[in-house]
Parts: C-alpha cells; structure tokens; sequence
C-alpha cells in the first residue's frame, strides 16, 4: 500500500511551463481524486499536449467560448469536457494565462481504490483478470474510473479534492513520442507521450 500522504503536490509553477514540457513531466505522476473517505489514484502513463496558437484539434484554437474559457487561465486548473455524447475526458490546464494550452490525460495505471474503479466501469468489482488492462486506457474510461464529470469542470489542482502528486521519475528513454490519436486536425504534431511497454497505455 502506498502512503501518498508522503508524496509531494504539484504546485502552480509546476503547471506554468510549455504544454510539452509539462506533458512529458506528467508522465509517472499520481492523479488523486478524494470523493469522501475513498481516495482513487493512478499513475500517469499516457498524455497528449494541446496547443491553441498553432493547433487546430486544440478546442482553443478558435478562440476563447463558454467551453473552453478554463484553459485560458494560467496552469493549474482541470478542464473536462463531454465528447461524442458518452464520455467525459480531463486536461491538465499549462502555461500562462491566455495562452490556451492543456493535456490531456489518457492513460493511467490504477493505484488506489481499484476495486471502486472496478465498480464505476464495469458495474462490480468481479472482472476477469485480463480486463484490468481495460480499465483506465483512454480518456473516457478515465473519468468514467474516477468518477470526473462536468462537476469537475474547472477544480483548482492545488487543493485537496483532485490533484497531482509526485511519484515516478520516468528517464528520457522510456518516453514514445508519436503523433495523437483520434483527432482529424494537426495531425501530423508529434505531441502523444507514453511509457514505454506500460499496459495501461490506451494504444501502442
């Protein structure tokens, strides 16, 4: 078991530096979400930066709107949003204020309160063996894991209710960079970061 009470949080300069230099830093962190006396936590294996100035499949690219307003403010803050009328995913706002940059968080490997995560997907915590694999490897199974909706939209993540923890220093070497996935914009951006032969990664 792990005691992420001696892990240390991620702070606003932490947040505040380039959508890809914060991307890759993200990978090997632990995501936290406390919902009353249950904490679920994952590490971080897979990531995708978004870049509104120069990327068209960034939801910032064309200006500032009600949806996106949140990854106009300065690092630090969680951007969740509803797509193909199913899913929730969750974004690491970066940067500076009014620069549009955030990433998004698309692979995690379950930590903490997996058997709850278990229920949130799956309906029981009674799964076959393999289907571990499937239960936090894309960004809507994510939220869909750690209960993130729209509730979420906006949390400071330098308090106490979602939010990042140090954990893993993952070297330079374990790092695959690749274009992104699912996207038909800026496809050719090469802004996907994943650990290498992690099973929790949403597609190698």
């Amino acid at each position: 078991m792990i005691d992420i009470k001696s892990l240390s949080k991620l702070n606003k300069k932490y947040y505040s530096k380039d959508v890809n230099t914060v991307a890759k830093k993200l990978l090997g962190k632990l995501l936290v979400h406390n919902i009353g006396r249950i904490k679920l936590a994952g590490m971080i294996v897979e990531v995708e930066a978004y870049n509104g100035k120069v990327d068209q499949a960034a939801h910032t690219y064309i200006g500032k709107t009600k949806r996106n307003k949140i990854m106009f403010n300065e690092g630090g803050y969680l951007y969740v949003y509803f797509t193909y009328g199913v899913h929730f995913c969750c974004n690491i706002v970066t940067g500076k204020k009014d620069e549009g940059t955030a990433v998004l968080i698309r692979g995690i490997e379950p930590i903490l309160g997996i058997e709850k995560m278990k229920a949130n997907r799956f309906s029981s915590n009674k799964i076959e063996s393999n289907k571990i694999f499937n239960l936090t490897n894309g960004p809507g199974k994510i939220c869909q894991a750690f209960q993130i909706n729209k509730s979420h939209y906006g949390l400071d993540l330098t308090k106490d209710k979602i939010y990042l923890l140090e954990f893993k220093k993952i070297k330079e070497e374990e790092i695959i960079c690749t274009t992104r996935i699912g996207i038909k914009k800026s496809i050719d951006l090469p802004w996907r970061y994943y650990i290498k032969d992690n099973p929790f990664v949403s597609k190698k």
